[in-house]
Parts: C-alpha cells; structure tokens; sequence
C-alpha cells in the first residue's frame, strides 16, 4: 500500500481530549479527537518501513534476546557448583555464541545490502567508538538520522538530551527522559 503513516502519544491525545473537554471516550469520539489534536502540531508522516528495513529490525531484536540470554548464562555459571550443570551451561554459552556471530553477520550483510543504508554505514564508520552493532541499530531504529533538522532534535529523539525542570527562580536538576530506549542503551 506504501500509505504513509503518523505515531501519536496516546496519553497525550488523552490529555487533549480532556483539554477541550471531551470527557467522554468512544471510538468515533476518539478518532476526532485524534485527528483535532493533531492540527496543531503539524506532526510529520513516515514513511512504512520496507522489507528490508522489518529484517534489518527483526535481526536487531534477535541479537539483544540472544544478548540477554548470554548474560543471563553467564550468571547462572558464575553460581552454579554441580560440574554437569556447568558443562551444559558451557555448551549452550558456545551456542549462543555463536549464534551472535552469525547475526552479526547477517546484520552486516542486510546493511551492505542497501546502497542508501552503506552510504550512511560508512559516515558513522569514521565515528570513533561506534561499531557494528551500534551502526545497525542507528540505521534500524534511528530513520531520521541524516533527515532531522539538527543534533539537539536527534538527542530529543534518542532520549539523552538533558530536559530541564525550572520554575520561577528554581533551578532544578536536568534529566534525560523518553526517547527510543533501544537506541539510547546501544549508545
């Protein structure tokens, strides 16, 4: 279909609908109140993500269960006494392992696959401290990168911009909050 589409905070819309009054909740009320709530704010509409783009994503989340379950391995090991208990816990880590290896493969291929994606691939490259797993997520999980109108709106986005919390001569404390968390853990 390629229909571009819009993603909304519903608490957000919520909280307009109680804004303006519309206490009410009904999904013929809710579709209005979405669609007024969003007048305002011009929101700007992204495209649907490709194939190409849903496995770049799909390997993406592979990689971080694959991830946890090596951690989670790992601690099992750590206190574990029983030596056949051990050895399994051994062998699977050598799976999983393995197993990473080959996504990270696959994540490797599926970017080199893209000319767009290489072309952007090979500008974070020249980023020290940005490797292969941090590229990919940035590329998956990041779309506006390259797009956004400047730095300060893709830290926002990512959720480690320091937001203020200030009222009258109060000056309180600045905190990262919101933003793609998958993102913002990789980094």
């Amino acid at each position: 279909m390629g229909l571009p589409i819009v993603v909304v905070n519903p608490k957000q819309v919520r909280h307009f609908a109680k804004a303006i009054g519309r206490l009410a909740k009904t999904d013929s009320i809710d579709a209005e109140v979405i669609a007024h709530s969003r007048r305002p704010f011009a929101p700007r509409c992204d495209p649907i993500q490709n194939e190409a783009g849903e496995l770049l994503t799909a390997l993406l989340s592979r990689r971080r269960q694959v991830l946890d379950m090596v951690v989670a391995e790992n601690n099992r090991l750590t206190t574990t006494r029983e030596r056949q208990v051990r050895q399994r816990i051994t062998h699977h880590l050598h799976f999983l392992k393995q197993e990473l290896r080959e996504l990270d493969k696959d994540l490797d291929k599926e970017v080199r696959s893209s000319p767009a994606w290489r072309e952007k691939e090979d500008l974070l490259k020249s980023v020290p401290g940005v490797g292969p797993c941090s590229r990919a997520t940035l590329l998956a999980e990041l779309p506006e990168l390259g797009r956004a109108p400047n730095r300060k709106r893709i830290a926002v986005l990512v959720g480690v911009a320091p937001m203020n919390n200030d009222s009258g001569s109060l000056r309180g404390q600045r905190r990262i909050q919101g933003g793609r968390a998958k993102v913002r853990n990789v980094l």
